[in-house]
């Protein structure tokens, strides 16, 4: 089973922004940051997306991300902008860091990353226990869809910034309902001056239903406050993509 610290390196990391089809809006988190307060911790920051915009508007906003590579993405990208970022080269599972934060977020659905619900106690912990008093977690998470057999094959493409030719291709994709796994085998491929470049790599999502991440979260010490659609209003026992609005269990609600 590929690991998300080593799925998001190399070719992946230089193709992963300029495929992904757009990019987070940093005004759906100024309200969380309002609201929530700082210092807040982006978990999964990637190569900056919406972190350093955020950093720009003057928010006290740290990152952690497991890949390396995506990490310096991300330096260089607060550098052109102007701003000082505090990174952490750490697992989502295994955070340890020297200060806790008021609010603690992740900008897209990299909670599915973690390919089971052991892993997932372990990050839920390790949330708890950067949380100021007070503190909220925001965790958005989804229920992959399978791709249709049509879509096996097809290529997403692309032209990075120096004009290469770019793509993704969705090879193979198994579905593990009980274990709830999907495994995607994905290619992808960069052609410009030179010999072009291939690499496979398996992408693992792990989803839950709501009631198991309730469980989940209430044996890491976690409650939830709130399980919200992307709208901000209240989610469907039977949404299959939400945001749980997490505290420490027995803190005071902001």
């Amino acid at each position: 089973m590929e690991d998300a610290a080593h799925f998001y390196t190399g070719l992946v990391a230089d193709l992963y922004e300029p495929l992904r089809g757009g990019h987070s809006d940093p005004d759906d988190y100024e309200p969380l940051l309002r609201r929530y307060g700082e210092p807040a911790l982006e978990l999964g920051c990637g190569g900056g997306d919406p972190l350093v915009p955020l950093r720009q508007r003057g928010f006290e906003i740290e990152g952690v991300d497991s890949s390396a590579d995506m990490l310096e993405r991300c330096r260089r990208r607060a550098a052109l902008a102007g701003v000082d970022v505090v990174l952490h080269h750490q697992r989502m599972e295994a955070l340890d860091l020297p200060r806790s934060y008021a609010l603690i977020y992740l900008a897209g659905a990299t909670f599915n990353l973690l390919p089971g619900d052991d892993l997932a106690v372990a990050a839920l912990r390790g949330i708890r226990a950067h949380l100021d008093p007070g503190g909220v977690a925001v965790i958005p998470l989804f229920e992959p869809t399978p791709e249709n057999a049509d879509q096996l094959g097809a290529r997403r493409t692309g032209v990075d910034e120096h004009g290469a030719e770019i793509s993704v291709t969705f090879v193979t994709q198994e579905r593990d309902a009980e274990a709830r796994l999907q495994r995607s085998k994905l290619r992808y491929e960069r052609r410009g001056a030179g010999d072009p470049e291939v690499v496979e790599r398996e992408w693992v999502l792990h989803w839950y239903e709501q009631e198991r991440f309730r469980s989940l979260a209430r044996v890491a010490g976690l409650e939830v406050m709130a399980v919200l659609d992307d709208d901000g209003d209240p989610a469907p026992a039977d949404a299959t993509e939400v945001i749980f609005h997490l505290q420490a269990t027995g803190a005071t609600q902001q």
